[in-house]
Order: structure tokens, then sequence, then C-alpha cells
């Protein structure tokens, strides 16, 4: 549908008093950082990074040895890049989904899936166990088919998944969808009922950092680690200020340059983008139904992502992938209007019924895409660290199950996860500049083409998925 001037016009209304900033992070029961570090610190283990990945890392080290002396550090605050800025949906999927997953891991998938499942059982026994007041709902999500070639999609999916064993699916005619959400562009969907849950995802970091500190873990904030050497039978690492001489390093600093170079091919930041609406009224709610507050997602290559909060707001992101010449991670790259304005015109398109209503928040962040859209793990200096990165905007629940990897993998311990294809192989490496901005610009192109012409790949991505590369909104 074509947008017109009264449409964009009402669009720009409705962002004009969107502040630019992450509506989670605003949170009143935001903790205050812990001073930097100052001087030398040892340590049995050393985790860099204080988002998901680092702090799951912190916290099943010290469950699985309460005697291990384990040191945090994070270059600016707890939660405060991506781990605070998404869109609070914390799947089961460690693949990027089910099709992701069969395409590149078609013998393992149902033991991936499995722990997956068991990985988002051991998210939500955590936040009961240690009380992360974190909005916790495991609602489930639902794939939204907004084109007839998208329905029929869902449909094969839903075969595929149901040949292999899976439960805890359903699928929605437009009638039972629109039962569930109501949006003219609804056509039917896929309703994961087990495998997603919706939460609070700043407070979720937040609540990880004081179940850290009663384990004992020690965190330092505003300190970056700025390099990583050897050192006998540990590691060093700097900070502006001091220095930490640890046994093992384990390495959560994902979209960020990695202490191994060599990793940094890997991941390329690309930045996505939410709006957060102002709380709906009842009438509103009424007029769109969603009384199971489902986490919702359309089904086109670049895709939207939407779901309800606490407090009524709907979350309304995703659409646009942007990549910058260079791959650099800026601040100013947070704040895209451009972007908002899209953002706002499609809702509109989805949720004509929510006239008048209004942006409160509009922001964005970088996410750690790598080219098979899941995570890749490794370990460098014979052993002594290691990492994991590349969620590619699935790392919520995900990088819990990165966190244990890198700990067998610093132990040294054959575990069913080390087993795994896609723990033990990498993701082909991103080209260098300016190759990579060129193939990403043209794979978006590509992607939106797809779109428009009733899901049909061109030759381009046909190669790229025979070359195992992609990109995703």
């Amino acid at each position: 549908m074509a947008v017109t001037r009264a449409m964009r016009s009402a669009a720009a209304h409705s962002l004009t008093d969107a502040q630019p900033v992450p509506f989670w992070l605003e949170d009143p029961g935001r903790p205050g950082a812990h001073p930097a570090l100052a001087g030398d610190e040892r340590c049995d283990l050393l985790v860099v990074g204080g988002g998901y990945s680092g702090l799951w890392t912190a916290l099943l080290a010290k469950e699985r040895e309460p005697g291990r002396d384990v040191v945090l550090i994070e270059g600016k605050e707890i939660g405060w890049a991506a781990s605070g800025r998404n869109g609070g949906f914390c799947a089961a999927s460690l693949t990027h989904g089910l099709g992701n997953g069969l395409a590149r891991w078609p013998d393992e998938l149902p033991r991936l899936e499995k722990l997956g499942a068991a990985n988002l059982d051991a998210i939500e026994a955590a936040v009961a166990r240690y009380s992360l007041d974190c909005d916790f709902e495991r609602t489930g999500e639902i794939d939204v088919a907004t084109e007839p070639h998208q329905l029929d999609e869902l449909h094969e999916m839903y075969e595929e998944a149901v040949g292999l064993g899976f439960e805890g699916l359903e699928l929605l005619d437009a009638d039972a969808m629109r039962a569930e959400v109501d949006s003219p562009t609804f056509l039917g969907g896929l309703w994961d009922r087990r495998g997603v849950a919706m939460l609070h995802p700043a407070k979720l970091a937040w609540g990880l950092k004081r179940a850290c500190l009663e384990l004992g873990v020690r965190i330092y904030e505003h300190t970056p680690g700025l390099d990583l050497v050897s050192a006998g039978p540990g590691m060093v690492v700097r900070t502006p200020y001091g220095r930490i001489r640890a046994r093992r390093v384990a390495l959560g600093t994902n979209v960020f340059p990695s202490l191994v170079r060599r990793v940094r091919a890997y991941t390329v930041p690309v930045y996505d983008y939410a709006l957060m609406t102002e709380p709906l009224s009842p009438a509103q709610l009424a007029a769109i139904g969603w009384k199971n507050r489902q986490g919702l997602g359309d089904s086109a290559n670049q895709f939207h992502y939407f779901r309800i909060t606490a407090d009524h707001r709907i979350l309304w992101g995703g659409y646009d992938a942007i990549y910058k010449y260079g791959g650099k991670v800026r601040a100013e790259y947070d704040d895209r209007p451009a972007t908002y304005l899209k953002l706002a015109e499609h809702f509109f398109r989805c949720f004509p019924q929510l006239e008048g209503l209004r942006f409160s928040h509009a922001w964005g962040g970088a996410i750690d895409t790598c080219s098979r859209f899941s995570a890749f793990f490794g370990t460098a200096h014979g052993g002594k660290v290691a990492y994991a990165a590349g969620y590619t905007g699935l790392g919520v629940g995900a990088t819990r199950f990165g966190a244990d990897v890198m700990l067998d993998l610093l132990a040294g311990e054959r575990t069913e996860r080390t087993e795994l294809e896609m723990v033990r192989k990498k993701p082909l490496p991103f080209p260098p500049e300016p190759v990579a901005w060129a193939g990403i610009g043209i794979t978006k192109w590509a992607l939106a083409r797809a779109d428009a012409n009733g899901g049909r790949r061109n030759l381009w991505l046909k190669a790229m998925d025979r070359a195992g590369l992609g990109f995703d909104s």
C-alpha cells in the first residue's frame, strides 16, 4: 500500500514527543554503577563484558564452583548496550529460528531444539530462584503472515516441525489470528506457545548483576578491557587504571571489537531501531484484542517485531537493518529519525484502529551479526581464553547457552554442547571493505525485492544461500 501525504503527516505527528533514548533504560529501578577498577586484581576467572553474555557466564561459573574467584568488567554500565535496548523476546531457539536451523544443521536440529528448550526452562528457573523482577511472561510468539506466500511458508514450516516431532505449535487461520490480535493486515499465523517468553530486558540484566554480586562476583563498571596478553599459566588484561591477572578469561563483548583480533572478521555491527508507544487506554486495548500478550513478528525478510509491555505499551521495531561503511560502533548511529518515521508509518498501517496514538520513545542499537545468524564459539591462547559472539539479535536467551559453552571450553570438558557441529565450526567471515559494505547493500536490496515479489529469491540471494552467507533485518 502506497504511503499518502496524510499518512506520513500523521506518522510524523505521532513522533513529535518521542524521546531518543531506550525506554527500558529509563526505568526508575536502574541501579547505580559500581566504581571502575583502580590498581591490580587477581582472579580465577575474568569475564569481559557486562551484558547478558558476561553476566550469565559469571553467574553460572559461581553456580558450578562457588569457591571460584570471579571478576567481571564492563566498559560502561551493566546492560547499557544490546542487553538494555532489545525487544525483550527471550527465545528458546539457539539457531535463529527453525528455518535457519534446518538449513544449517538439519541432523543436529532435534538436539539443538532440546537444548534450547532446556536453556529457556533454566532461565525461567533462575528468574524464580534469584527473584529477578523482570516481567517474565512465557506467553510464546506468533509468526504472522501478511502476504499469501508467507502463509504458505508458515504451513510448510509447521509440517516440517511436526514431522521432526516438535510440539507446542499451532497454526492459525485469518479468523483465529485476528481473534488473538486484530489487524486488517493479518492473514494467519504460527503460534509457538512455549518457545518464547516476554520480559523487561534491562531489568533482567540488572537482576543478574545483583545475583552475581550476592554470589561473590566482583564487578567493575566503566572499566573497558584494553588488551589481552598471555602471562605464564594465565592471562593479563589491561584496563585504563589497572590490570587483572586471571587464570582464565571469558569474552562476552559481542558487537564490540574482540580482544582476540582474529575473531573480529566474523561479526559486523548492524543497527536496529524500535519505537515505544504511550500506554494504551482500555478502549484502545479492546480495539486490538491481544489478551494473551504473545510476542509477534511478521514473516517478511525485512520484518517487524512487536509486543505488549507490562504497562500496556506496544514496542514496535525492526524492518530497517543499517550497516555503516567500515563497521564502526558509534553513539550517533543510535538515533535515526528516517527509520522512526518509516516504522511509525508501518505501525499505523498494521493498526489503523490506533490512529492518534503517540510514541514516547524511539531508539536504536547495534547487533552483532554473523553470516549464519546464530552464535559461534572458540578458544584462544592455548585454551585459556574462550569467546562467544554473533547472536544476531536473538541473544536474550541464547547467551545463557553460550555462557555454558564458554565455561565448558575453558574447563577442557567434552560435553553434549561442545560436541555440536554448531559449536565446533565457525561461520564464514565477512570480507574486508569495500566488499562487505557493497555485499550487504546488494543483499538488503535483494531481500526487499523478494518481499515485493511473492518471496521469490533472485540469483544473488540463491548464491548467498549456497555460500552459507546471510543477512537479516
